[in-house]
């Protein structure tokens, strides 16, 4: 008995998960989430900060470091509650996406190379499923929500260390936003494909005796 031949679909799975959990830990280390253009260039000279969910950033000849950039705590009390949000969401999916990914490699190898001892099998390839699906909905939540902002031009309250105006003159959606959602949708990919896998049996010509799925197969017939 083989199982090779039914698990090709979910060896891509996996592979579509490994590249969208990349995606992922990029998208959360990524600044540019939202892009503001300022219409003061006294001190952001480049016209442009890049405000991201871990800290801000923007070009200055005025300031004595050229690139400025400040870190953003999950505490401070003048973020929106979108940005703590994604903070621990885009961990959480970081996390879940790993344990996807080891699951998925679990399954994919029972079904590869694994002769004896397949009872857990459907399982195996359900709970891969089931956390690529889970990852997905982990990161497409908050990158939603914040691309929404963006979208409505939402202000930020910054103190005045930051030298960011409350409201910029314009704002446009991130490459990191870009990024995480083609993450996200690869991960739905990787989940509906993982659940979608049917168990199928084959016996080998070289084995005389009949295997348990055929057994099966022969009581079902005899039952009809």
């Amino acid at each position: 008995m083989y199982l090779v031949h039914t698990a090709h679909t979910q060896f891509m799975g996996l592979l579509a998960g490994f590249l969208a959990w990349i995606f992922t830990m990029i998208t959360l280390g990524l600044n540019e989430w939202r892009l503001w253009h300022v219409a003061d260039e006294s001190i952001i000279t480049s016209g442009m900060a890049w405000v991201g969910i871990w800290r801000t950033c923007f070009y200055s000849h005025v300031l004595p470091e050229l690139e400025n950039c400040r870190s953003i705590g999950i505490s401070e009390t003048f973020l929106p509650v979108e940005i703590p949000v994604a903070q621990v969401m885009m961990l959480l999916a970081v996390i879940c996406g790993l344990a996807a990914n080891i699951s998925a490699a679990l399954a994919v190898r029972m079904a590869y190379f694994s002769v004896e001892d397949r009872s857990n099998i459907r399982l195996v390839f359900v709970l891969a499923g089931s956390l690529y699906l889970l990852t997905g909905l982990l990161s497409m939540v908050p990158l939603v929500w914040n691309m929404k902002s963006v979208l409505n031009n939402s202000t930020i309250d910054f103190p005045p260390e930051f030298h960011l105006p409350v409201a910029p003159a314009r704002q446009q959606v991130g490459s990191a936003i870009g990024v995480g959602i083609l993450a996200s949708i690869l991960m739905f990919i990787s989940g509906l494909v993982f659940l979608s896998y049917q168990y199928s049996c084959r016996t080998l010509k070289s084995v005389s005796r009949p295997h348990s799925c055929d057994l099966g197969r022969r009581l079902t017939r005899a039952g009809m």
